[in-house]
């Protein structure tokens, strides 16, 4: 299993008695997430479900529901929902519902 998560080398700090050192890391390929992380539920072209954006993402521009994290995730299991991969709808909020077996 893979967890994936964004932090500042300020946020770190040893764990006493356990070795990290073989713990992967990498570096972020893009900008981390804003301190204050909002969802936007926009409706598909259609009317049929709808797409959840990170509050940044240039296909929320025009507004829609604006969610928190866990209104985001219960609005994931709706029939017809989706996540953005412009954003990191996708890449945050799909991983977080198989950690909870929620998505398929």
């Amino acid at each position: 299993m893979e967890f994936r998560t964004w932090v500042t080398a300020d946020q770190l700090e040893p764990i006493k008695g356990v070795d990290l050192s073989v713990v992967p890391t990498h570096r972020a390929v893009h900008e981390p997430p804003p301190a204050r992380w909002g969802w936007v539920q926009r409706p598909k072209p259609g009317g049929r479900g709808f797409t959840i954006h990170d509050h940044d993402c240039g296909l929320a521009a025009d507004g829609g529901a604006e969610l928190g994290i866990d209104e985001a995730l219960d609005a994931m299991l709706r029939p017809g929902a989706e996540a953005c991969d412009r954003c990191d709808a996708a890449a945050v909020l799909v991983p977080m519902l198989q950690l909870g077996q929620g998505y398929a």
